[in-house]
């Protein structure tokens, strides 16, 4: 009687996604409320891709979000993990701490009184 080994399992399921944690997720909503609140924004989209998880922020819903927030852990050793992104491409902040990242979105909300 011969003994065959069945051949290893290999798991196929679905490719590895980004997301962010709830410190994360905490970080950047509080930053939503303040904005919501002064009128500023208005909806959100949450994406966990392959290689990022981006929250984007918009003004009305159906358009193109202002900011994205993204999250890109291949870029921990180099530029920061973080990025704020605005409307037009351009990195407006990028960093390894996320609420350093995000007070570049909080200097929208100091206006001057008059």
């Amino acid at each position: 009687m011969n003994v065959v080994t069945p051949p290893p399992f290999v798991h196929a399921g679905p490719p590895e996604q980004i997301s962010f944690d709830r410190a994360e997720l905490g970080a950047i909503l509080a930053l939503y409320g303040r904005m919501v609140a002064a009128g500023e924004w208005r909806d959100y989209a949450i994406s966990s891709l392959r290689e990022a998880a981006v929250f984007s922020v918009f003004r009305r819903t159906a358009e193109h979000p202002l900011y994205r927030i993204e999250k890109r852990p291949r870029l921990r050793a180099r530029q920061g993990i973080y990025a704020v992104i605005g409307m037009d491409g351009r990195i407006l902040k990028r960093g390894h701490d996320l609420k350093q990242v995000l007070r570049v979105l909080d200097k929208a909300l100091i206006r001057p009184v008059g």
